[in-house]
């Protein structure tokens, strides 16, 4: 049986089974990657919903394993060298996970393939983040809407971009990939601010129909439930 004493996190959230992944997060678009890719993955994990509305990513004991405090978070106690390693960003996990299996990351289209989960990890997540927030959350009152706007916009461009990528194609690189699991978290977002003319989601029928095809695989929707409130 693996041993996580090592890690502090394990004292708040115990491991009930530790030899199997344990996955720290939450069903947000960044937290839902890691129940996606462990579920198209089939790695045997145990997941452990973290409350960031009670603040619970500020605690020690999750700080001590993502200083950041962003969910989700992983061990794995099966790691390089059959030692447990513990990390945190979502593009990150994915990366790993995916080397780990040997799935979802063609080893020839690998650098084709990371960059569009980079272009989400610094574009198309963050963006539509910020939209989020003057369009529906703290942000929706202000009378000044000129942030609303200039994320809007980006959205936008994004959008086009990866309607784009998606004119003359399934998926984002070659076969389903990471690629696509970073995205479909931050495209299903967007699609539920329910403001089409605001995003231009109208305008990108690749992307509508990506979104739907990712939406409709049976591993997507078990690990968009992964974390989800009980």
């Amino acid at each position: 049986m693996a041993d996580l004493s090592a890690f502090p996190i394990t004292r708040r959230w115990p491991a009930k089974h530790p030899d199997r992944l344990q996955v720290y997060s939450l069903n947000t678009p960044n937290g839902i990657k890691a129940g996606i890719m462990l579920e198209e993955t089939g790695l045997p994990y145990e997941a452990h919903r973290i409350d960031i509305g009670a603040d619970e990513t500020h605690t020690p004991e999750f700080l001590s394993l993502n200083p950041n405090n962003k969910i989700p978070a992983i061990i794995d106690p099966d790691g390089p060298g059959g030692q447990p390693i513990g990390l945190f960003e979502s593009g990150a996990i994915l990366l790993y996970l995916a080397d780990k299996t040997g799935k979802l990351l063609e080893p020839a289209r690998r650098w084709e393939t990371t960059q569009w989960v980079m272009w989400q990890m610094g574009g198309l997540g963050p963006m539509a983040g910020q939209l989020n927030f003057f369009h529906a959350m703290g942000g929706k009152d202000w009378e000044d809407k000129r942030p609303r706007d200039r994320f809007a916009a980006e959205v936008r461009r994004l959008l086009g971009v990866l309607d784009a990528r998606l004119e003359d194609r399934v998926w984002i690189v070659g076969d389903y990939s990471v690629a696509d699991i970073a995205c479909v978290g931050w495209a299903r977002a967007i699609r539920n601010l329910n403001a089409p003319e605001l995003t231009g989601l109208n305008d990108v029928a690749n992307v509508r129909r990506w979104l739907d095809a990712a939406l409709a695989r049976p591993a997507v929707q078990r690990g968009l439930k992964v974390t989800a409130k009980p």
